[in-house]
């Protein structure tokens, strides 16, 4: 049976958000290097898209790389770079066929110049698309984003463009990386690992956390929909009672 026949698409989540964990372990398991499970992994990202696409998700978010990931070796973050450079060059098309808008969050001044180069290239290259925005956290943490978040509004506040009064939730929103983004509905990490890992915590604060064993290069299209069958089973409070919800 078509498992997305069994998902109410009145009810899907506007913004999913992956951390794609397990490239390393596939590899192992293979008698290969780790870079080769990098390589492999491509494939769930294409599923995935195209899987939230399909049942009308509006955003996507992935763990590319984290500010973390840095302190590996450096033939693995060489490797992880030019990955990057090679599969935005190769996918482009197909975002544009899809009507995928790509975005990035994250410090990705910190990429090589030839990484940022193409990222900003592909970024600008489907700005006008509308179907799905999918979105890459490139040397990206959390807290990271956080402090520089206060920092920025601090700025305004003793520049007197704002006032410490006027702050609420929604202009910390505004100032997040993630600020044209909607709040993280369902958080999915492959692996069987069970962290959020300082990714997006601010923004999952009301999420639904599905964990997978599945390693990310195997992660496809019927994964995808399985996480979303087990959101849709869920009830979602909000810090109500379920009576409540139901009224």
């Amino acid at each position: 049976m078509d498992k997305k026949l069994l998902i109410d698409l009145q009810k899907v989540p506007k913004h999913v958000a992956i951390i794609m964990d397990g490239n390393g372990r596939w590899a192992k398991g293979k008698g290969m290097n780790r870079i080769f499970g990098h390589k492999n992994a491509l494939t769930a990202v294409r599923e995935s898209v195209e899987a939230a696409s399909q049942i009308g998700v509006s955003a996507i978010t992935l763990y590319a790389f984290s500010t973390e990931n840095w302190n590996r070796p450096k033939l693995e973050v060489d490797a992880l770079m030019s990955l990057l450079i090679n599969s935005l060059k190769k996918e482009l098309p197909d975002f544009q066929k899809n009507g995928v808008k790509v975005n990035s969050i994250g410090a990705t001044e910190s990429l090589p110049k030839k990484a940022q180069k193409v990222l900003n290239n592909v970024i600008s290259q489907t700005s006008n698309n509308t179907k799905i925005t999918l979105t890459f956290a490139l040397s990206y943490g959390s807290r990271e984003e956080i402090v520089n978040t206060i920092k920025n509004i601090s700025k305004k506040v003793v520049n007197k463009e704002l006032l410490i009064e006027d702050i609420t939730e929604n202009i910390i929103n505004n100032h997040l990386y993630t600020f044209n983004l909607p709040d993280v509905d369902l958080m999915i990490r492959t692996s069987g690992e069970q962290r959020i890992s300082n990714f997006l915590l601010w923004q999952m604060a009301y999420a639904e956390l599905y964990f997978t064993d599945i390693l990310w290069p195997d992660f496809r299209l019927e994964h995808f929909y399985d996480a979303i069958i087990e959101y849709q089973n869920r009830e979602r409070r909000f810090g109500k009672t379920s009576e409540q919800i139901t009224e």
